[in-house]
C-alpha cells in the first residue's frame, strides 16, 4: 500500500504527535508499505528551527524505510494563538502544493491536534480522488477555549464547524481516546466509520536500565528519589502545580521533581521557582529522542500531569507507555478519565486529582517513604507495557488505512485498541 501521511511534527522533535507518527510508519515500511510522510523543518516547541536545519522550499531524506519530505512553513513559537494559526496555515499550504506533487497514493491521512493538516488531507483526498483518513489527537479548537488561549467567540464556533465538515467527509476517523470517539458520535459523526487507536511504547526502545550517573551527576540527583515529568510543558499541562506541590515538600531533602522539556510555560515556571526558592525542583533542557530512556532512567517514578479542565480528562499522554516500558511507578494528576483509568485498571501507579496540591504532595511523599508500595507498581507498570505497544498499534492503524483505501470506512468501528 501507498500511505501519504501529514504531519507537522516529525523527529527529530520528540512531542507525542511526532513519535507516535515516526514509531508506527518504521513498522509499516518494515513489512513492505511504501511511506511519504509530509512535514515541515523541525522547529517545535521553541518555535526556532532546530540546530542543522533550513526553511527550505523542499527537503527529502529517508528515515528508517520512510521517505520524508519536509516543506517551507511560517514558523512561530507555540505561543499566542494568531501565530501559531499562522503557521498552522502556512503548513496546510505548502504540504497541499508538495502533495500534489507525489505518485497518487492509494489513501491519505493526516493527524491532529493541528486539524489544519487534515484540511490539507481533505484537501488533498478531493483532488487526487483519493481516501482521507483524519487521525484524531485532540479536540481542537476545544482545547484552545480549555487552556484560555481564547475565549468563546463566532471564530471559535467556524472552526468547531470546519472541525465537524472534516470529520463527515473523512473515510474514516481514527480517535485516540474512547471518549474522543463518543463525543464524536454525540455530535453526530456515524460511529461505524470511527476506530480507537490510542497511543503506546515502542518496546525495543523502552526498557528498564540503571540510572545514568554522568547525568545524575551533571544535575545533582545522585542518591535522590526523583519524580519525573518528561514533556511538553504548555498550557494544557498545568505545570505550575508541580511548584506548589514541591513548595509543600520543600524540606525533604531526599526528593527532587525533575521537569525535562520545554514549552509555553518553561520560563515563567522557571521564574516562578527561582522566585520561590525551590531546591528541589530540576528544570532539563529538551533532550534528543535516542536520549529519553537515558532521561527516563533518572527518575524514581514518572508523572503524569494535566490541567484541572474537564477537556483533560479525555486525554492519554503518552508518557504513560514510556513510563510503562521503563519499569516506574506513575503518578498522575489529572481530571479523572482516561489517563487515570489506565493507571488504575493497570495497577501501575496512584492517581491524584489535579489542582490539589496537598493531595499531589501525599502521594510524593507516600511514594518516597514506602518502598513496597513503589515495587508492587513498578512491577504492575511493567506487566502491563506490552498491552500497549507501538506495535500493535501499528497494525491496528494499518487496518484502518487498508480499510479506507478499498472505501469500506464504514467497517473501521471494529478497530478498537
Amino acid at each position: 500500500m501507498n500511505i501519504l501521511f501529514l504531519t507537522e511534527n516529525f523527529p527529530p522533535e520528540t512531542n507525542a504527535s511526532a513519535t507516535r507518527v515516526y514509531e508506527r510508519a518504521v513498522y509499516w515500511a518494515k513489512w513492505g508499505h511504501q511511506v511519504t510522510v509530509i512535514t515541515c523543518a523541525p522547529n517545535f516547541p521553541g518555535g526556532k528551527l532546530h540546530e542543522g536545519w533550513k526553511n527550505r522550499w523542499r527537503q527529502e531524506q529517508m528515515m528508517d524505510g520512510i521517505r520524508v519530505v519536509r516543506v517551507k512553513t511560517f514558523i512561530a513559537k507555540n505561543e499566542g494563538f494568531l501565530l501559531r494559526t499562522l503557521d498552522f496555515v502556512s503548513f496546510m499550504i505548502t504540504a497541499t502544493i508538495a502533495a500534489l506533487r507525489e505518485p497518487k497514493p492509494d489513501v491519505v491521512a493526516a493527524t491532529s491536534p493541528q486539524f489544519f493538516a487534515a484540511v490539507a488531507g481533505w484537501m488533498i483526498g478531493a483532488m487526487r480522488k483519493t481516501p482521507f483518513v483524519f487521525e484524531l489527537g485532540d479536540l481542537w479548537p476545544r482545547s484552545i477555549v480549555a487552556v484560555g488561549a481564547m475565549k468563546d467567540s463566532p471564530l471559535i464556533r467556524a472552526l468547531e464547524r470546519l472541525e465537524l465538515f472534516l470529520y463527515r467527509k473523512a473515510e474514516c476517523v481514527t480517535a485516540l481516546t474512547r471518549t474522543f470517539r463518543q463525543d464524536l458520535i454525540g455530535r453526530g459523526i456515524p460511529a461505524e466509520k470511527i476506530a480507537v487507536v490510542i497511543n503506546g511504547v515502542d518496546l525495543p526502545r523502552y526498557a528498564p536500565r540503571e540510572r545514568d550517573e554522568e547525568m545524575a551527576l551533571t544535575y545533582d540527583l545522585t542518591d535522590k528519589f526523583v519524580i519525573g515529568y518528561v514533556g511538553t510543558h504548555g498550557m494544557a499541562h498545568g505545570l505550575i502545580n508541580v511548584l506548589d506541590a514541591a513548595e509543600l515538600l520543600k524540606d525533604e531533602d531526599r526528593l527532587r521533581f525533575i521537569l525535562v522539556g520545554a514549552g509555553a510555560e518553561r520560563k515563567m515556571l522557571e521564574k516562578e521557582a527561582a522566585v520561590r526558592g525551590l531546591p528541589n525542583v530540576v528544570f532539563i533542557p529538551s533532550q534528543p529522542k535516542e536520549r529519553m530512556p537515558l532521561v527516563w532512567s533518572l527518575c524514581d517514578v514518572a508523572l503524569v500531569h494535566l490541567k484541572n479542565d474537564p477537556v483533560f480528562a479525555e486525554v492519554i499522554p503518552s508518557k504513560i507507555f514510556e513510563a510503562m516500558g521503563m519499569g516506574l511507578p506513575l503518578l498522575c494528576v489529572s481530571p479523572r478519565g482516561e489517563a487515570s483509568f489506565i493507571i488504575e485498571t493497570d495497577q501501575a501507579g496512584l492517581w491524584v486529582p489535579a489542582g490539589d496540591p496537598p493531595a499531589f504532595a501525599a502521594a510524593a511523599r507516600r511514594l518516597l517513604d514506602d518502598v513496597n508500595l513503589r515495587t508492587y507498581h513498578r512491577d504492575k507498570s511493567l506487566a502491563a507495557a506490552p498491552e500497549h505497544s507501538r506495535e500493535k498499534q501499528a497494525a491496528l492503524m494499518l487496518r484502518v488505512l487498508d480499510l479506507a483505501a478499498q472505501r469500506r470506512g464504514s467497517e473501521c468501528k471494529g478497530v478498537d485498541g
